[in-house]
């Protein structure tokens, strides 16, 4: 796998407008979309060092979504393990699927990417436009996770 930005082409949408409202609507399932939060194995064992509990007891091991290792498992009610009341109580080492939210990046082959997002979220349409650089800096996380993964 060769990540380098020099031969990257990634698509940015325009004129996108994005604030947070804080609903925890991206943390668990609803009528329309069954979430699946999977976690690459460094990033489950960050949140079980973070919180002292063993992977198992928050994540499924998975093998056919490589380069992920793990699904986060989720309450009867279809919400992350995680989150209590509107709160994630892993916020700060949360997965970077969570951290993209509402935000997905699809790999088009050729070193080719482009960014999308569901219109789902409440804090679509709301404050300040997304300039590039909010993009770059995803992305930036992206490439230094992926790196490491496979170094």
């Amino acid at each position: 796998m060769n990540i380098t930005k020099s031969h990257l082409h990634v698509e940015f949408p325009r004129n996108v407008h994005f604030e947070c409202s804080l609903c925890a609507l991206c943390c668990g399932d609803t009528e329309t979309n069954v979430r699946k939060i999977l976690l690459l194995k460094k990033e489950a064992e960050k949140i079980s060092k973070k919180t002292r509990k063993d992977i198992e007891s928050f994540a499924e091991k998975i093998n056919d979504k490589a380069p992920y290792a793990y699904v986060m498992r989720k309450t009867n009610s279809g919400k992350c393990v995680f989150l209590k009341g509107k709160l994630c109580i892993v916020y700060d080492t949360r997965p970077l699927i969570c951290r993209f939210y509402p935000f997905k990046i699809d790999n088009l082959g050729n070193q080719h990417y482009t960014f999308s997002y569901t219109k789902e979220c409440p804090g679509i349409g709301r404050g300040p436009q997304l300039k590039r650089k909010f993009f770059e800096t995803l992305f930036a996380e992206l490439i230094s996770l992926m790196k490491k993964i496979v170094q």
